[in-house]
């Protein structure tokens, strides 16, 4: 025979100790704020001077590279709305 299924919801842990939710004063928050500040970036990996100097160079040059684009896109739009206005008028 086919066995049935029974629909049982999960167990609730009993012996969960529920956590005080007491709000701290306002210099007490700030305090473990900038507690908490200081330790995440004491895990950040900070990029070394070369890595640093490297990618602004990427940046610079890739902005420069769309700059020149841009400009020659806007050079021959103008070129080609003068000699549509030429032509038409």
């Amino acid at each position: 025979m086919a066995e049935e299924k029974k629909n049982v919801a999960p167990s609730k842990n009993i012996n969960a100790v529920k956590k005080e939710t007491k709000k701290l004063g306002f210099f007490k928050r700030i305090g473990k704020w900038f507690r908490e500040m200081k330790s995440e970036l004491a895990k950040v990996m900070w990029p070394t001077k070369k890595t640093v100097v490297n990618n602004t160079l990427v940046a610079l040059v890739v902005m420069a590279f769309s700059a020149v684009v841009l400009w020659g896109f806007d050079k021959a739009a103008t070129a080609l709305i003068k000699a549509i206005t030429t032509l038409a008028g």
